[in-house]
């Protein structure tokens, strides 16, 4: 499968799992208001598809991966009816830090500049 076809199917999920997770998972482990799709990597067989998800709340990480996880039935089905694939990805949610160490590299840098000035 070409890259750019892999690159237009992992979007198109990571699209609809954004509005799946945002607005029709009910799960209280999984409160929408600061979770974000940060990425999707999908295998070429489209068998399995690793959701790289991102937590900006003080609430537990691993609930909501775990609350996820919970729904992957629910969100599985969802995204059979929203995107013609031949086969629809078992998905694999994985937490992604990164946005949480960017802002703590840039608190870090700000504060490195503050102490510069004095």
């Amino acid at each position: 499968m070409s890259i750019q076809r892999m690159t237009r199917i992992n979007e198109e999920i990571k699209r609809e799992l954004s509005q799946l997770i945002s607005y029709e998972i009910k799960d209280p482990r999984v409160n929408a208001t600061m979770i974000s799709v940060v990425g999707v990597e999908t295998t070429n067989d489209l068998k399995t598809s690793k959701v790289y998800i991102s937590v900006l709340q003080d609430q537990k990480k691993e609930d909501v991966i775990n609350g996820l996880s919970a729904a992957q039935g629910f969100i599985r089905k969802e995204i059979a009816r929203r995107i013609n694939l031949r086969n629809t990805p078992e998905f694999i949610f994985k937490l992604d830090e990164s946005i949480e160490y960017g802002m703590h590299m840039s608190k870090m840098i700000q504060d490195v500049m503050k102490d510069s000035d004095k």
